[in-house]
């Protein structure tokens, strides 16, 4: 399957969450393109790249945090890390939120239509999207009751991401 026909986006008519999904994209290419040249350089890109994105998740997971009531409440972090705008960017469904778990799918990946049309493609393709899947791994690390999970993704030619938050030992 041809990711760059089956990952476009639906919802276009928004001005606002346009301007939003391009910066993304605009940040995704930078981030796809510096790791691309580490690699053509025969650097470590992989080490550096995640050990980078997964450092940017624990900042992100640190302001998060920050603005919950009740940090244990994965109810309070699913609508405090998927607002109103990353909705509609990734054009998530949210296919479970309660105390135990937040499922998600993504029907939409401004990063990977971005690295796609710089030409990134196969295994390179995939592990750009798994180092940047690793900032919601550093979101996930600063909540010690949650453990990120991912499922399949639009960079493997999947319709969908599959990204979950659940909580380590359930609660009853």
């Amino acid at each position: 399957m041809c990711i760059c026909h089956s990952n476009q986006p639906k919802n276009t008519d928004n001005k606002e969450t346009n301007k939003l999904r391009n910066a993304f994209g605009h940040r995704a290419l930078w981030m796809g393109l510096i790791i691309k040249e580490m690699k053509d350089r025969g650097l470590d890109w992989e080490e550096i790249g995640r050990s980078a994105i997964f450092s940017t998740g624990c900042m992100h997971g640190d302001q998060i945090k920050n603005q919950l009531k009740s940090p244990d409440s994965l109810i309070e972090f699913g609508k405090t890390f998927l607002n109103e705008d990353v909705q509609k960017i990734f054009e998530m469904d949210i296919k479970k939120l309660d105390d135990n778990e937040l499922t998600v799918e993504f029907g939409y990946c401004p990063l990977v239509t971005a690295w796609t049309q710089a030409g990134i493609e196969g295994d390179l393709l995939n592990k750009l999207c798994d180092i940047a899947m690793d900032g919601d791994r550093g979101i996930g690390s600063q909540f010690e009751n949650f453990e990120f999970r991912l499922g399949k993704t639009i960079a493997q030619g999947n319709r969908v991401c599959e990204v979950a938050f659940v909580r380590k030992n359930k609660k009853s």
